[in-house]
This record gives structure tokens, sequence and C-alpha cells, in this order.
């Protein structure tokens, strides 16, 4: 993809053509995931990301999270009879008169402390928060939630959302997948790395897409940045320097020398008035992360900042710090008549939006889930052409 004079970008052949038979990614270090990981950057940059309460995991409920089906604890105000016995979701109320075992009545009575820390953090925080864990929100799980969102205000929310996840799933069996074994400094071949798992409570504030941004750091120096929300915004185009340079700025003071890996992608929210950045996430330099409007072979390969060094009036040399480059990273944007504005006719996180569990059922011999699944697919796809005929009428 090349970068238009206004900022937009048009797709070029990919850029395997140049012999390369696998990407040039530097070691991924399984502590530099970790580096990563919400609970590890969180202290640091505490200041200047949005409010958020992080609840240590224990095993037990990390065990829940790895269980098969969907039992939730029981509320004040479950009914029982709400519940359909084939859809695999359940109260735990509803198991109350089958089975005497406390843990299927109530899942949560093995970290029963989690379970109240996780009511006292919403309520601390306003009574709505949005969920994730060290590194993924579970975004591909909102199609089960009542609000279509992540907005919950009750545990049983938060479990629901993070029990349907495929991303939450990734984050507790495959942390480490694709790190290379040997190259953490001091680590042994094939050696554990503990990983202390954490579900982290964000304030629920709802955010503008338009102004949230993807990051890109190679060498220590921003070389990229793209929106993170795939559809055009003009009004972008008119701010495109002052966001740059704010960006920037905040890249220099805050994580430049400060965060302990040279390579990192990260994701800022940049609200009215557009002066001061948020950082909402820190992402592994891998290619588990979505390069968006870039492919990793161009982040990998594009051009840096050079460096040089400057003389000041007596001829003395100064630190590069203080060197004022005309160099500038690249800044993508969606135009309006990019086919990235346009090409997005399946809903976001669609692959994900049927439950592993029932794809799973469907191919067994149990016909009431095989139905269950063949009617949530039509469903879903009823909903598609009903939402690309009112595209086609505006």
């Amino acid at each position: 993809m090349t970068e238009h004079s206004d900022g937009g970008l048009e797709r070029q052949t990919p850029a395997a053509d140049a012999g390369l038979s696998q990407l040039p990614f530097p070691p991924v270090t399984k502590q530099h995931i970790l580096n990563c990981s919400y609970h590890s950057w969180h202290p640091k940059y505490r200041a200047v990301t949005p409010k958020a309460r992080l609840i240590p995991l224990p095993d037990a409920f990390l065990e829940y999270l790895r269980s098969d089906g969907i039992v939730l604890p029981p509320e004040e105000t479950d009914h029982a009879d709400w519940s359909d016995a084939d859809s695999g979701i359940f109260s735990g109320g509803d198991n109350e008169e089958e089975d005497g075992d406390d843990a299927n009545q109530d899942p949560s009575a093995h970290w029963r402390e989690t379970h109240e820390a996780i009511e006292r953090t919403i309520e601390e925080l306003g009574g709505k928060v949005a969920p994730k864990l060290n590194w993924s929100a579970p975004k591909d799980a909102t199609w089960i939630a009542a609000t279509n969102s992540m907005e919950c205000t009750t545990p049983n929310d938060i479990y629901l959302l993070l029990k349907s996840s495929d991303f939450i799933t990734h984050d507790i069996a495959h942390a480490f997948d694709d790190t290379d074994e040997d190259s953490a400094e001091g680590s042994t071949s094939g050696a554990e790395i503990p990983i202390p798992y954490h579900l982290v409570l964000r304030k629920w504030i709802t955010l503008n897409p338009a102004v949230e941004f993807r990051c890109f750091v190679r060498n220590r120096k921003l070389i990229a940045i793209c929106q993170r929300d795939l559809n055009h915004f003009n009004f972008l185009f008119e701010m495109q320097d002052k966001l740059r340079q704010t960006i920037q700025e905040f890249f220099d003071m805050r994580l430049r020398d400060k965060f302990p890996d040279p390579n990192v992608t990260f994701d800022v929210y940049i609200p009215p008035p557009h002066d001061r950045v948020w950082l909402v996430d820190l992402n592994p330099w891998a290619q588990r992360t979505d390069p968006l409007l870039f492919s990793w072979l161009e982040l990998l390969t594009m051009d840096e900042p050079p460096h040089s060094v400057a003389r000041d009036v007596e001829g003395n040399e100064e630190d590069e710090d203080d060197v004022i480059d005309i160099w500038r990273p690249e800044f993508r944007l969606v135009r309006k008549d990019d086919p990235e504005a346009y090409g997005f006719t399946t809903p976001q996180y669609s692959a994900h939006k049927l439950p592993k569990d029932v794809v799973d059922a469907s191919r067994g011999g149990d016909v009431n889930l095989r139905e269950f699944a063949m009617q949530w697919r039509e469903a879903q796809r009823l909903a598609e052409e009903q939402r690309q005929e009112s595209e086609d009428e505006d």
C-alpha cells in the first residue's frame, strides 16, 4: 500500500514478491509477550490510561473459563423458566433441583472472593465496566450480550462475554504461541514462565472510534500510525498533522525510553480537543497483532528516522534527542474512495459469532444443538442481508 499526498492509501501487490519465505521478525520472546500484558505495563502508565482496576485471577477461575459450556452463578433475579435447556447457556439456579453439588449450583463457589471483588469493582467504577484479560478484550463475543457491546453491569455479564470469546481462549491457552524459547535473556529452553492472569475492569465510557489509532514502534522509533476503525472520517484529514505531532510527543515523553522492549505497538485515544493522548493498550511486535492499514512486511522493512548528531552554535556536539528532525512517521487514513471504507460488508468478528461448544456439538449426535446452530447461521445470514439492503437504499 502507498500513502497518497492526502493521507489515503492505495493497494499494491503483496511484498512477498521480494522473495522472502517468512516475515523478518526479530525473535519474539515470552518476556516480550509478558511486557505487553496489561498487569505489567499499567502501573507505569496509569496516569495516562482510562480508569481501570485489576483483579488477580486464581487457578479455579481460570479452570472455569477453560471448562465446556456456559454455567453462570445464580443471581437474585434468576428465573429458571427463562432458560433454554438446549442453548448451552445456563444460570446456576437452573441446576438446583437436578443436582445437589454446590459447584454445579454456583460455579463461583470455588472463587467466591474473586466474584465478590468483581461486584465491588463494578460498583466502585460507577456500575458499568468493560472487561478484558491480560492481552485481549472479548470484542468477538459482544453478539451474545444484551447491549451488543462490552458494557457490563453485573459479574454474570462479564462471565458470559469471557466464556463466549475466542480471544479470551487464546489468552489463557495460547499466550506464548510462536515465541522463541531460547532468545529470552536468562531463559532455559523449554522452561515454563508462569503467567499472572488478571481480569481488567475498565470504567465504561463511550469512545468515538474515529479518534482511536494504532501506532508502530521499531527500534524505539515511531515509524507508523493508522486508524483503528476502518471507516472513512473526512475530518481526520484536516487534523492529520496535529494528530501526528500529538502522538509523537506522547511517545517521546511517555514510551520511547520507558518501555522495556525496542519494538512494540500501542493503541491510543485522542478525544476533543485532541491535545491529550490516552494510552489504551500495548500489543506485541508480532504477527498476532493486526497491522490494520499496513502489512507487516512494510512495517518490518520501511525506513526509520536517520541517526544524526547536531552541533550547537559553538560547534559542540549535542545529544541527538535535542535534534529536531523533519522525518515524520507515516500516517494512514481511510479515504472516501478507498476500498477499505466500503469493503467490510461482513460485521467485525463475524467469524467468531457462533460459540465453539455449539459448533462442536452440532457435529455430534445432539439434534437439538445441531438445529440451534443451523438456525443461528440462518438468522445471521438474514440479518446481514437486511443490513446490506438498508445500506444500498441509503
